[in-house]
């Protein structure tokens, strides 16, 4: 026995895994760097100068039919797919919102104490003693507003280009800078700041419409979360589960209209509290109906997911056809002709030639006017050179004495890269 004694022992705890947390954790700070790439590789943007869309470096009009209504409906068949199979998952998993008032409540624990956190019921924070300094105020107050000044640039990266954005930063005057973006700015930063220093969760669970609108599309099949009730005696003393929820809701009474966001906590912190009894946790996600009885999870997700893509895949099909269609047949130039109406003794003489450009790359269109003699009319010039997308417009003027009548003008465009449209004016000329 004493030799048994002397043999060591060592006990091994099962890992503990937070993978689902850091899972979630990449796709929240993802999905900030993707809203920055949005606007940086010209996939999406809004040019102010000319009021529009711009699509893959590709300005938008309403005439782009098939990019238009083809992005609308490949976003919005999506989107409900999204909301009715994963319900609320982009509140947990990507909401900007949420990420920011997570890492604020995390930013406070880490300087004032574990307690110190803004209580959605109005409780009064617990400060640690040793913490509770002017020095680690000012420090948390310091990191919030740097943080709510970053925050704030990334929606001017919508509206503006790189260079445009440093010369705000770096306070240099720059003319392509509306006069009123300082102010819009400082507003912009000091909404971020309150939201981030006192609202935070309170938004997501009592003021957030977006998911309002989220709960719309949600049934009894979509993802959720789901308690093993057969081993309910093991949460007696127990509600680890209901501490880590920060929007503090008790996963294991989940509802389909709840204010539960799917963001998987309980779930990690029910499974890494039985890990070290070498169980499994009694919290899941489940996409499917629920019932009492744990179904096969392979079944229940292709049952599920089938039965919304019969109804959304062909619309997100017809959009996505739509919008490869519409780059492909992308028109990135436009002619039009208009009237300068200027009225001289018994008619119009005087012709506006306007030449776009859609695309942001330089360009170069020839223009010429077939119909009358080079001695009838006088056009100011026959290129229209584009350094990037703009509008450029050109006179035409119809000289006297062309006979009375009615005569047919055909403008026409052409550029290097093989496109050429045309625009034909009839021009009146009346007695004298």
């Amino acid at each position: 026995m004493d030799s048994l004694s002397k043999i060591p022992v060592k006990v091994e705890q099962p890992k503990i895994s937070y993978k689902l947390h850091w899972q979630r954790r990449a796709l929240q700070f993802g999905t900030i760097l993707f809203a920055l790439l949005i606007p940086a590789t010209g996939l999406f943007r809004i040019d102010l100068v000319v009021g529009a869309f711009v699509i893959l470096d590709r300005q938008i009009w309403w005439s782009d039919f098939w990019l238009v209504f083809g992005t609308w409906m490949l976003f919005a068949s999506g989107l409900v797919m999204v909301y009715s199979t994963v319900g609320t998952s982009f509140c947990g998993w990507s909401c900007p919102q949420n990420t920011l008032a997570e890492w604020a409540n995390y930013l406070t624990r880490k300087l004032l104490g574990k307690r110190a956190e803004i209580s959605l019921h109005g409780e009064k924070m617990q400060v640690a003693s040793k913490k509770n300094k002017w020095s680690y105020w000012l420090l948390l107050g310091v990191i919030l507003m740097a943080t709510s000044m970053g925050i704030a640039l990334i929606p001017l990266f919508y509206f503006y280009p790189l260079d445009v954005i440093w010369s705000f930063i770096t306070l240099r005057e720059d003319l392509r800078l509306a006069g009123s973006i300082h102010y819009i700015y400082t507003i912009f930063v000091l909404v971020i700041f309150v939201n981030i220093a006192f609202i935070r969760h309170f938004w997501c669970r009592f003021m957030c419409v977006y998911k309002v609108w989220q709960h719309g599309f949600k049934t009894k099949q979509t993802l959720h979360i789901t308690y093993d009730k057969s081993r309910s005696d093991e949460c007696v003393k127990c509600n680890y589960c209901e501490t880590s929820c920060f929007i503090d809701l008790d996963p294991r009474k989940t509802d389909i209209y709840d204010t539960c966001i799917n963001c998987g906590e309980c779930v990690t912190a029910c499974d890494n509290l039985h890990a070290r009894k070498g169980q499994k946790g009694l919290l899941r996600f489940e996409l499917g109906e629920r019932h009492e009885k744990k179904r096969p999870f392979f079944r229940v997700n292709l049952g599920s997911l089938s039965t919304r893509m019969k109804w959304t895949m062909p619309f997100t099909l017809i959009g996505l056809v739509m919008f490869i269609w519409g780059i492909l047949s992308y028109d990135r130039y436009h002619l039009a002709v208009y009237r300068a109406d200027v009225m001289q003794s018994h008619g119009i003489h005087e012709y506006r030639i306007r030449v776009s450009n859609k695309f942001y790359e330089p360009a170069r269109v020839s223009v010429s006017v077939e119909g009358l003699s080079p001695d009838q009319y006088k056009l100011e010039s026959t290129q229209a050179v584009f350094d990037t997308v703009g509008r450029i417009d050109l006179s035409l003027r119809i000289l006297e004495g062309l006979p009375a009548g009615l005569h047919s003008l055909l403008v026409r465009a052409q550029s290097k890269d093989g496109w050429q449209a045309s625009y034909r004016v009839q021009h009146f000329v009346g007695r004298s």
